[in-house]
């Protein structure tokens, strides 16, 4: 595996950041960055791609010095899915391998839930999220037979960020904090 494919792609992005654009020309140009990294599957070493029986994982692949923005594989086993959860920075996805789905909500006048538009993503595709344009989802893996691998970039250090999880039935917010999983040597 070589990394000059993902050190391409993160000083290409840092150039974009250093422009300091709007957040919607951070999505644009962002996500055409990150669709040109996931259009290609010969980059990822195996330990960011690894597997866990039970939880997805979240390899963290790059953090900007100034931390305005790290990219993070996510590493989904069969049948596994995040909580409701929101970002509270603006984020892209890209799918590298198999295939997720995401479903959308946004929060009623009564703090309750409303369900959204659900979306699949294939190896190549990208999304994007943000307070500004929606960020509450669920994410699983689509694939029930095998593993999905896909690149997330977020405008800030995500695993420093306090964030939200809601309950399903009730739209009850949870805050947290996601942890970094740690690659097998």
């Amino acid at each position: 595996m070589s990394t000059e494919r993902l050190s391409r792609f993160t000083q290409a992005f840092t150039r974009l950041i250093d422009e300091a654009p709007p957040e919607d020309a951070i999505l644009q140009r962002g996500g055409k960055l990150l669709a040109e990294l996931v259009g290609h599957d010969d980059w990822l070493a195996d330990r960011f791609a690894a597997p866990d029986a039970q939880f997805y994982r979240q390899y963290l692949l790059y953090c900007d010095p100034r931390e305005r923005f790290s990219v993070v594989s996510f590493v989904w086993g069969p049948g596994q899915k995040t909580p409701v959860h929101d970002h509270t920075v603006w984020g892209l996805i890209g799918v590298l391998r198999g295939a997720e789905v995401s479903q959308d909500f946004a929060l009623g006048a009564d703090g309750g839930l409303i369900a959204g538009a659900r979306h699949r993503l294939n190896p190549g595709q990208i999304t994007a999220v943000s307070p500004t344009i929606g960020d509450i989802h669920t994410v699983e893996n689509a694939l029930s037979d095998r593993v999905s691998v896909s690149i997330h970039v977020y405008g800030a250090d995500i695993g420093k960020v306090s964030r939200t999880t809601f309950d399903p039935v009730t739209g009850q917010p949870k805050t947290f904090v996601s942890a970094y999983s740690e690659p097998d040597a």
